[in-house]
């Protein structure tokens, strides 16, 4: 099935959906042509501005309007580069654009920026948001009107460059310990295999103020477990989390989907709570033209659909890619299928 590219003048990746006043407004990232080598850190993604883009007809890119450039490295004061895969909010009458970016010491963490229209522009607070690390950050407001509690909730997180193997707690490699969030340097970049069996490296989640600026809890791990209710392995590298957390919530059931990293798939899980633990259900996706996967999934008018990239536009060169939509659907046991 061809599937054509959504915005075809510029690249762009990590598409962020949402419906905001009866439109999609999606916030992906923007790639831009680099001389750096590919290699492991993912230095070749020198991302430096974020476009805003919006439609009302699913998948026609003649109906797709870009809102221009809305946020730059210049506009965030902790940052010095690489502005990856970003997400939006709204809450309180205002629009949030949560993004990672690597502060002046090189490390990833997470900012945010307020705007009043969801189409921006944004201003960057002056810090990133404390207690923040990593990459990949997904906002998930969990609505009344859909029987949660009104409030929103980030998860985060990506391995080798997105340096989640470089935190710890209380001396624990899998963060199981107590105290404070602490970096090693040394784990930067892809770490030896994992022994079998051991448990995977998980995804962050905190829950966000009233405010939407900071995290009014801790950032705890979210627990992906297999069938059996075992955590996930992370030599089980078609099923390990690896980056791109995104949540959504389909009859009652939270939806915990994600990338799977160099097996290329995107899997999900589901729980009872946007906390977790959540079971592993299965792929929605195959592997695409390219090196990543990264997602998101939203309704629009009563029909689901999955945002995704691949690298169509550039012949397959990896830090050039595109954003694409495909309609999805779920079965009688809620189990996400793609329709034709």
């Amino acid at each position: 099935m061809s599937i054509p590219p959504l915005i075809n003048h510029i690249y762009t990746a990590d598409p962020s959906a949402h419906v905001f006043n009866d439109r999609i407004y999606i916030y992906p990232s923007h790639d831009r042509e680099s001389t750096i080598p590919f290699n492991d850190n993912g230095d070749q993604y020198d991302m430096a501005d974020y476009h805003v883009f919006s439609l009302d007809v699913p998948g026609d890119p003649a109906s797709v309007t870009d809102h221009g450039v809305v946020l730059s490295t210049p506009d965030v004061p902790w940052a010095s580069k690489q502005l990856w895969a970003p997400d939006a909010a709204s809450r309180n009458g205002k629009y949030y654009l949560y993004f990672p970016a690597r502060d002046h010491e090189g490390v990833f963490r997470i900012g945010v920026a307020v705007g009043e229209r969801p189409e921006g522009p944004f201003s960057a607070e002056r810090e990133y948001i404390r207690g923040s690390y990593s990459i990949d950050p997904a906002v998930f407001v969990d609505e009344v009107e859909g029987g949660g509690d009104g409030r929103g909730y980030l998860y985060f997180g990506g391995i080798w460059g997105g340096q989640l193997q470089c935190w710890s707690r209380g001396g624990s490699s899998s963060g199981d310990g107590q105290g404070e969030w602490e970096f090693d340097a040394s784990k930067t970049g892809p770490q030896e295999p994992a022994g079998a069996g051991e448990k995977a490296l998980f995804p962050r989640v905190a829950r966000l103020s009233e405010d939407m600026l900071s995290f009014d809890t801790d950032v705890k791990e979210l627990q992906i477990l297999d069938e059996a209710g075992a955590p996930i392995a992370a030599d089980d590298h078609d099923r390990r989390f690896f980056e791109a957390a995104w949540m959504h919530k389909y009859n009652g059931t939270y939806y915990f989907s994600y990338s799977t990293g160099d097996t290329h798939y995107l899997a999900y899980a589901t729980g009872k709570s946007p906390w977790g633990p959540f079971t592993y259900r299965g792929r929605i996706l195959e592997p695409v033209l390219g090196w990543t996967t990264h997602h998101s999934i939203v309704e629009f008018r009563g029909r689901w659909y999955l945002f995704y990239h691949d690298c169509e536009l550039s012949g397959g060169v990896s830090h050039l890619r595109n954003v694409k939509m495909r309609e999805i659907g779920y079965d009688e046991k809620g189990e996400i299928y793609l329709k034709e």
